[in-house]
């Protein structure tokens, strides 16, 4: 059968089409302001500056995505943005890339949190209480307030995930920060955490998104909120004044950047990481949002406006909570299943 010259065209253009969406660098990020954030920051930037083609799109976070990726060989993202407690049980699992630091930065560059053998910290977030200042009497101050209903009527929104809430509910019930982990890794310490929820539940208004808790809050569906400190950052920079936080008891984390397993893009991958964790990157991110910077030379070339809103800086940094990547991966298992259980009662 003969093909028309204009068929042959087409089928030569889709096949080129599809080649070069095949040979496009996929960035994975949790979507909303930080992943715009990221396009500003990192990804435009860096496909200007290397010339190659790089694109960016959103999750939930779910590894399930990935873990149906590497076992069917079929990997089409090649740079995923993941939580602290998903890096260590991903790379034991063989969901990631080992990566070659080399080829990415100088391991003394970074804080050494941020350097791992299967992820880079990208950047440094706290779980903070937020609350809109309309609708509460006083001035709440740590978890113990967030609990206090009698006090500071109405409800709270809390994410619907183990990580976070365990540690948050042991210090609402008077455990000091620099015991949170010791307490939480035995089964009693695991009690005492559901058994504060559980005291809290019916004033509970879940969130799965990120941009779900500032929502919540401005719109006075709750009147406090757990919730990621860039996401308030960003909505106060915005112009809603109806929020406000509580940096008391405030949880440091890291996010991180991990190449899945069986990516054909793994060199390019690495460059974009590279660039991500840089000084320049590193600058231009913390301007975009509230999260700071991994890159030490970055965290000192930050002017005091900037600074005073990271987690990272020393005046929010006073009493909060270093999230124990350990724990997670030696314990996220058995209390991911734990809470979904209970949560779903």
């Amino acid at each position: 059968m003969k093909i028309s010259k204009a068929v042959s065209g087409f089928l030569c253009l889709a096949s080129f089409a599809t080649w070069a969406h095949a040979d496009e660098l996929v960035t994975v990020n949790y979507g909303g302001v930080v992943g715009e954030a990221q396009k500003r920051a990192w990804v435009e930037p860096f496909a200007k500056a290397s010339g190659i083609s790089t694109t960016a799109v959103s999750y939930t976070g779910d590894q399930a995505k990935i873990k149906a990726m590497t076992s069917s060989g079929d990997v089409t993202w090649d740079v995923v943005e993941i939580g602290s407690q998903n890096l260590g049980r991903g790379c034991q699992d063989g969901l990631y890339e080992k990566l070659d630091w080399s080829k990415i930065i100088s391991k003394s560059a970074l804080s050494s949190e941020a350097v791992s053998q299967c992820g880079a910290g990208i950047f440094v977030s706290s779980t903070v209480l937020a609350y809109n200042p309309t609708l509460v009497k006083g001035t709440p101050s740590g978890w113990k307030d967030f609990w206090d209903v009698k006090k500071f009527p109405g409800k709270r929104g809390m994410r619907k995930d183990a990580h976070y809430n365990l540690e948050i509910a042991l210090m609402a019930d008077g455990v000091p920060t620099s015991q949170v982990f010791k307490v939480l890794a035995t089964k009693e310490g695991q009690d005492r955490a559901f058994r504060k929820l559980e005291e809290l539940r019916p004033n509970i208004q879940w969130w799965e998104a990120g941009a779900q808790a500032p929502q919540f809050l401005a719109a006075g569906d709750v009147v406090m909120t757990t919730a990621w400190n860039g996401r308030i950052s960003a909505a106060q920079k915005e112009g809603n004044k109806n929020l406000a936080v509580s940096w008391r008891q405030n949880i440091a984390d890291l996010d991180f950047f991990v190449i899945p397993k069986g990516t054909k893009r793994k060199e390019a991958a690495e460059k974009f990481i590279g660039y991500s964790v840089g000084e320049t990157g590193q600058k231009a991110f913390a301007g975009q949002i509230s999260y700071g910077p991994v890159n030490k030379a970055a965290l000192k070339a930050l002017d005091t406006k900037t600074l005073e809103n990271l987690p990272n800086a020393p005046q929010n940094a006073v009493d909060a909570l270093t999230e124990d990547f350990a724990f997670w991966t030696d314990n996220g298992d058995a209390l991911d299943s734990r809470f979904s259980a209970w949560a779903s009662k």
